[in-house]
Order: structure tokens, then C-alpha cells, then sequence
């Protein structure tokens, strides 16, 4: 989960470097006392314990499995588990190896967008590491949004939890999505027969769309739109199954967290109205400048048009019926069934 200003997608990049590079150009975080900071870090360890429960009520699933405990880590902390959960899922943690991106210069990239992400994220569940997954809390970031939208510390605190916890109960409670990840980022990393002048023409097809003002949905913006123009069908097919995955694991971790309902989170809707109004806000000309470029608008796109889709399914259908989205990939929502949710419906539960 992100506070609101995040988003990107990952190469074939030297990772090592990417960690080494986003750690050394880390903004540091809020200053507060040591003892505070110890707080913050047993607060959220205890937090991420006491989500398990009202998820697993709201969604029906993950009865019965294990609970591993979540890692609380500092800004540098997250760059060097997410450089590390990278090279996992993109298949680039073999000594040597090298892909499209070239290896060091684009760690060296990756790296810098690594450190301006790492300001943003609250939290992270990563599939790809230790026996369970591994449940990261970002503590400096989750005190400094608190602190920035004026909310009860440990209401916001369990609220972050339930959004990261509910990722992990998907993962655990449907593992083939981890399989399915990893194959579609390895169609994404395969080199088609296009000529360059396929590939430039393609290009430039979408940058005229862009400056002839056309309405662009969300997965078509930002360096994500850049990267589907270029690309043959076959990967950009596999892009778009992966955004619609994205956009419905965050669309559902959001429900989960408004639907725990005030006996668990009592200011539950006065932190979602600050906390939406946040992402609202208009940054700066440069943190604007890298939202777009880093496609983070369309990241935020993802959990409002994910959570509608939940929203309305549940509604008609109840959750149990719902749950029948994790059975495969067959069954998870295609491009045009986010904003259809009736479409889902007919197709899958008809």
C-alpha cells in the first residue's frame, strides 16, 4: 500500500545495484526519539497480529493458516527487500545475468526510483521471499502520514495493517497468483520479431494520441503507457493481465479495509476521508512531473477502480460468491470487466 504517490514496473535490471544506488540517495525519515521509534515498531508488530482476525472474517479466507510475523524496516529497510523481491519475480537474481534494461545503468535507475518510492509506501506483502511471504511495514512513512492527516495513531496504524495483512491472506489463500505473476513478467521480458521500425512507429503513434489531448485511461499513462505503446500484443496482453491483477488485489485490500467497520477501527471513516483528500492533493511541479512519469496517477487509478469492482460485486453477490475470483486465472477480471462489473458476473458466476 502507498500513502498515494506511487507506482512504476520493473526490467531486467542489475538489482545489487539498485538496492546499493536507492539506499544512498534515501531521503531519511520524520526525526522523532528513540523511544517513540521503538513504539512505532511494536505498535505495527502487534497491529499486523490483530488484522489477521477482522480480515479473515470480512473476506472468508485464510482460515486456519499461519500467521507469519510481519518486518518493520526504515526507508532503506523496504529498498533493499524490494530490490531483493525484484530479482525473485523478474528472474534476474542469477549471478551474471543480464536483460532489456542492461544490467548496471538500469540498476542505477532503478535504484533512484526505488528511493523516491521508498517515502510513499506504508506497506508491502512480497510472495516471492521467506516460507510465507513476507509482510513489510514501513514505519517512518506510516508515522509521518499519521502525523500529516491529524488521526488517532493507532487506528491508523491497525488500518494500514489490515490493507497489507488482506494481500497476504490473497497470496495464501490462492498461491497459484504468485506462479502466475512470475510467468506473465517472464512474457513481459521476451523479445519479439519486431523490427525497430515496428517498435518506433508504435512509438510514435501513442505520443501523437497524447499531444492531440486524447482521454487516456489509466493503464495508458505514465511510463506503464509508454512501455505497452512499444510492445507486441503478446506482452502487451501480459501487461494488461498484470495491471487488471494489480488493480484487483488493491481494489480488494481497500474494500477490506473500510468494510472492518468502527468496532475495529473506530475513526475508520474519518481516516478514509483524510486519507483520500491526501491523495487528491496537488504536489509540487516536480513530485508532479515524477508522478507522471512514473505512471503513480494510474497507480492511484488502480485502487479506486479496483475497489468500485469490488464494491459492486459484493453488493449483488455476497463475498462468498465473490471469493470465487482466486479459483485461477480464468477467473480474475478481464480489461473490460473492471469498469462492467455485471460482465464479471455473467461470465463467471452465471
Amino acid at each position: 500500500m502507498t500513502d498515494d504517490r506511487t507506482g512504476g514496473l520493473g526490467g531486467a535490471v542489475d538489482w545489487d545495484v539498485a538496492a546499493r544506488t536507492g539506499v544512498r540517495l534515501v531521503r531519511s525519515g520524520p526525526r522523532i526519539t528513540r523511544e517513540e521509534a521503538e513504539r512505532v515498531v511494536d505498535d505495527l508488530a502487534d497491529a499486523s497480529i490483530r488484522a489477521e482476525g477482522p480480515v479473515r472474517d470480512v473476506t472468508g479466507l485464510a482460515d486456519g493458516l499461519p500467521v507469519p510475523q510481519a518486518r518493520i524496516v526504515d526507508r532503506s529497510g523496504w529498498i533493499r527487500a524490494a530490490s531483493a523481491s525484484m530479482a525473485h519475480l523478474t528472474g534476474d537474481d542469477t549471478p551474471g545475468r543480464t536483460g532489456l534494461l542492461g544490467g548496471r545503468p538500469a540498476g542505477v535507475q532503478a535504484g533512484a526510483m526505488l528511493a523516491f518510492l521508498s517515502s510513499a509506501i506504508l506497506g508491502q506483502y512480497d510472495p516471492f521471499t521467506g516460507e510465507h511471504g513476507t509482510l513489510l511495514l514501513v514505519a517512518p512513512n506510516v508515522v509521518s502520514v499519521e502525523k500529516s492527516l491529524k488521526v488517532p495513531s493507532a487506528d491508523f496504524r491497525l488500518w494500514v495493517c489490515l490493507h497489507e495483512v488482506t494481500h497476504r491472506v490473497q497470496f495464501s489463500s490462492a498461491p497459484w497468483i504468485a506462479d502466475y505473476m512470475r510467468e506473465t513478467v517472464a512474457t513481459l521480458g521476451e523479445i519479439g520479431d519486431d523490427s525497430i521500425l515496428d517498435l518506433a512507429g508504435r512509438l510514435t503513434g501513442a505520443l501523437q494520441s497524447r499531444r492531440q489531448g486524447a482521454d487516456q485511461p489509466p493503464e495508458e499513462r505514465g511510463i506503464v503507457g509508454l512501455l505497452r505503446a512499444t510492445q507486441a500484443q503478446p506482452q502487451r496482453d501480459a501487461l494488461d493481465r498484470l495491471l487488471m491483477l494489480g488493480t484487483l488485489l488493491e481494489g480488494h485490500a481497500d474494500h477490506v479495509m473500510d468494510a472492518v467497520g468502527p468496532d475495529v477501527v473506530p475513526s475508520v471513516a474519518l481516516i478514509r476521508r483524510a486519507f483520500d483528500r491526501r491523495r487528491a492533493t496537488q504536489s509540487n511541479p516536480v513530485q508532479r512531473l515524477l508522478r507522471a512519469l512514473l505512471g503513480i496517477d494510474a497507480k492511484m487509478a488502480q485502487y479506486v477502480r479496483g475497489k468500485a469492482f469490488v464494491d459492486a460485486v459484493v453488493e449483488q453477490v455476497g463475498m462468498a460468491e465473490f471469493n470465487t475470483i482466486w479459483t485461477g486465472p480464468q477467473t480474475l477480471p478481464r480489461t473490460q470487466e473492471i469498469e462492467n462489473p455485471q460482465a464479471w458476473i455473467d461470465r463467471v458466476l452465471a
